[in-house]
């Protein structure tokens, strides 16, 4: 299956996305922010970045826009739970392959990462 890398700065929305997608047989690194995350994304290679957009020290977007440069064919899935957040996200939607909106239930997570990793990569 795949290894995804989830950016995610709330410990309770972390943990149960990360039981969520061990369960479906993926690989899960987690992290609480986007500067913790891409330290990971130079050390190892993956699949997926899951990434809430509202976090501490670097947010989703910005790490979204790193992401796109530095790893261009890497694909970003967002969440977020606030209006405001979604609409920047809408904005800059070429930076994500989608955004799923918080709360989310186990089938919603499930069906976003599947549909992401099905989708061919851009190049």
């Amino acid at each position: 299956m795949a290894r995804i890398l989830v950016a995610e700065d709330e410990v309770a929305v972390r943990e149960f996305i990360r039981r969520v997608l061990e369960l479906r047989g993926h690989e899960i690194v987690t992290v609480g922010d986007g500067a913790e995350a891409l330290v990971k994304l130079n050390r190892l290679r993956f699949d997926l970045l899951l990434t809430d957009i509202g976090m501490p020290n670097m947010d989703g977007l910005e790490l979204a826009l790193k992401v796109a440069r530095d790893h261009p064919d890497l694909p970003v899935l967002m969440m977020s739970g606030y209006a405001v957040e979604r609409r920047r996200a809408t904005d800059l939607a070429e930076l994500a392959r989608g955004l799923l909106q918080k709360p989310f239930s186990m089938v919603d997570l499930a069906a976003a990462v599947e549909k992401v990793l099905a989708e061919p990569v851009a190049g």
